[in-house]
């Protein structure tokens, strides 16, 4: 175990000044697939180029052949020999070396998403989604947290897709750091550009929140897949009954996470999640995140049919492939009640779906070794779960794509997923339920992190998060208040529900008001010693205003500015002078690189004057922005919350629309 002050020594040499040794290939970890083989001769040479940059000629005669082998073995050079010796985890923010207790706090947050219990693929700085990079390689990982640990309050860090620029004079209200992740130029983010400009070294897929530093675990999914979840058993209810007995299916415990199996727990329904890799089913299974594991359909189909029969809130994953799966429960007539899916679709050909027929050793192999057969192998599958998910609805199951691109590659694919209008037969969850019941009234994903790592500093915060949030919900209009309500219960039961999974954190959605009152509620809190050490604020991008996606978070636009990514811009540029820490602006997101465009932030709370000023500034417009552009796209539930935005702030004047009666159109046609 190293000590605390040899961590500092460590983390503050940056590149080390001796070559360390090379690192042995750990099997038990969950590494990345082999990425396909897709530069030219030149352009691997260019590759190596760029790799050794980060270091002294005189290592290059050992690096150079290390770094081929890496490049024709993985697909890409990763530079494990300098992986570092110490665990990789949250600690209390004070065991970071730093001038800066804001840059300490990203330190934090950066260990944390590349924390084995948290990363989905740690050796390869991968933390979800299959290819959500917070760096490329390790050498941009040591000289990012040497910057840190030496910036001060008047220095920025720029962070160009995973490569530290380096540190420039700004001042103490501008971010401590700036990040891009992807930003090509449009024309070039075709999948094969993304493929061909990561293995270069020059340009990863940040995700959403693995790219900038603000990835919390499977938590953070799982509220927004319970609020979807709940409603859409609302939506289904027949009687105003509630989800138990009734079945919810879907796939994927890897890229996305374990959230799906614990939201059908906490939603009170019978979950059943398919998934592919042993290891990330094992992980799941092995933090309590899933209850149960079956390998054999012949087992599986009694034990569901016995859960909804007892109307048990339990959470079961079949070790296999989620097309089986949807075909066994046709052929054997078991009612599905609701259908997803969250595999990583936005990543098809390189270890986000695993096709029908091949195993997962075997489609590892050809999506590496013949990545056109794979692609037709994807594309057959996708058919054949289409086919099955088509039967079910009929019979009435309620399917809603969960946005990470299975509409889209199902359509590519030539599946039976259209309708005769050209659009999809089936709703985004955002079109249905997340759109109109949350982003439009201005709720989201807020989430904080305790920079102390003391469990107790999380209890202090939930305890004062839910007391602000049923103080709010008594006096809220009834447009928002089953918002309210969901969020109280969720608050109230988050430690019984044990969702922690690395640094000490929680998620919440809330309104502009109520992200501004909890926010000033926890800067008190600090200010008085009620809890111990500076809190982060951030937020999914899965948000309001943060992220333009014709695809997902932007899906319930419809005067067709869903394609246009001024939104996701403003966010970003609005939040760096009005107060945050640190932004992130990336090309790509849940549905893929060149599908969607997101903007994030990181703010530290620290019990400060200055603390209270940029959170007020900066949480209402980083909500306010999103109602704003969706108000303008005449959703009804923006217009009355930009209306109720301006009541209470008389600075803010918004132009609101004026609505067109159909008629008087349609009768010019």
């Amino acid at each position: 175990m190293m000590s605390k002050e040899e961590f500092k020594r460590v983390v503050s040499q940056g590149i080390p000044e001796v070559l360390p040794e090379p690192k042995p290939y750990d099997p038990t970890i969950n590494h990345a697939p082999k990425r396909k083989d897709i530069l030219t001769k030149e352009e691997k040479k260019l590759a190596l180029r760029n790799a050794l940059r980060y270091f002294p000629a005189k290592f290059h005669e050992t690096l150079a052949p290390e770094f081929l082998n890496e490049l024709n073995t993985y697909g890409r050079i990763y530079m494990y020999r300098f992986r570092p010796d110490y665990e990789m985890y949250a600690r209390p923010i004070d065991e970071y070396p730093h001038k800066s207790k804001q840059a300490a706090a990203i330190m934090l947050m950066i260990q944390n998403n590349l924390d084995k219990k948290v990363a989905q693929h740690p050796h390869e700085l991968i933390t979800y989604g299959g290819n959500g990079a917070v760096f490329q390689n390790w050498a941009q990982y040591l000289l990012t947290m040497k910057y840190l640990s030496e910036m001060t309050d008047e220095q920025t860090l720029v962070m160009y897709s995973g490569h530290p620029m380096g540190l420039f004079p700004s001042h103490k209200d501008a971010p401590r750091v700036v990040v891009t992740n992807g930003m090509v130029i449009p024309n070039y983010s075709s999948k094969d550009h993304y493929e061909k400009f990561n293995a270069l070294g020059v340009s990863q897929y940040g995700q959403m929140t693995a790219g900038s530093y603000m990835y919390i675990g499977p938590q953070g999914i799982v509220h927004g897949t319970t609020i979807t979840v709940l409603n859409a058993g609302r939506i289904i209810s027949k009687h105003g009954e509630d989800l138990s007995g009734k079945l919810f299916v879907s796939s994927g415990l890897g890229g996305m996470s374990g959230a799906q199996p614990k939201a059908a727990v906490i939603a009170g329904a019978v979950g059943v999640i398919a998934e592919v890799n042993p290891k990330a089913t094992q992980t799941r299974y092995s933090q309590g995140w899933v209850d149960e594991v079956y390998d054999n359909l012949d087992e599986l189909i009694p034990r569901i049919l016995k859960a909804k029969q007892n109307k048990e809130a339990v959470s079961i994953a079949y070790q296999g492939n989620i097309v089986d799966l949807w075909e066994r429960l046709v052929k054997d007539n078991i009612e599905v009640e609701l259908g997803s899916d969250q595999t990583s679709l936005h990543n098809p050909f390189a270890g986000g779906y695993y096709p029908a027929g091949l195993s997962f050793e075997e489609s590892n192999q050809m999506m590496a070794n013949e990545p056109e057969k794979f692609k037709e192998r994807v594309y057959a599958s996708l058919r054949r779960q289409v086919e099955a998910i088509n039967t079910l609805c009929a019979r009435g199951m309620y399917f809603f794509d969960y946005g990470n691109a299975f509409l889209l590659e199902a359509s590519r694919a030539g599946a039976d997923i259209m309708k005769a209008d050209g659009l999809f037969k089936y709703p985004s969850y955002v079109q249905d339920i997340m759109g109109p019941m949350c982003f439009d009234y201005g709720f989201g994903p807020f989430r904080w992190v305790c920079t102390s790592g003391k469990p107790e500093d999380l209890d202090m915060s939930d305890k004062i998060a839910g007391d602000v949030i049923e103080r709010l919900a008594m006096q809220a209009p009834g447009e928002i208040k089953q918002q309210m309500l969901d969020n109280l219960k969720w608050i109230r039961e988050a430690k019984k529900n044990k969702l922690v999974v690395g640094s000490q954190a929680r998620i919440l959605y809330a309104d502009a008001e109520g992200r501004i009152e909890i926010a000033n509620a926890f800067n008190e809190a600090i200010k008085k010693g009620i809890i111990s050490a500076p809190i982060v604020l951030g937020r999914d991008h899965h948000d309001v205003s943060g992220t333009d996606s014709p695809f997902r978070e932007t899906s319930n636009i419809y005067d067709g500015s869903q394609f246009t990514a001024d939104m996701a811009i403003h966010n970003v540029i609005g939040d760096s002078f009005r107060g945050a820490t640190w932004v992130s602006i990336h090309n790509g997101g849940g549905v893929g690189w060149g599908e969607v465009i997101n903007g994030g932030f990181g703010m530290v709370l620290d019990g400060t004057a200055d603390a209270e000023r940029r959170l007020q500034m900066m949480l209402h417009w980083d909500v306010n922005n999103g109602i704003s552009r969706r108000n303008w796209a005449r959703n009804k539930g923006a217009i009355f919350a930009i209306q109720r935005a301006m009541e209470k702030e008389p600075r803010l004047k918004v132009t609101l629309p004026h609505i067109a009666d159909d008629h008087l159109i349609e009768k010019l046609f």
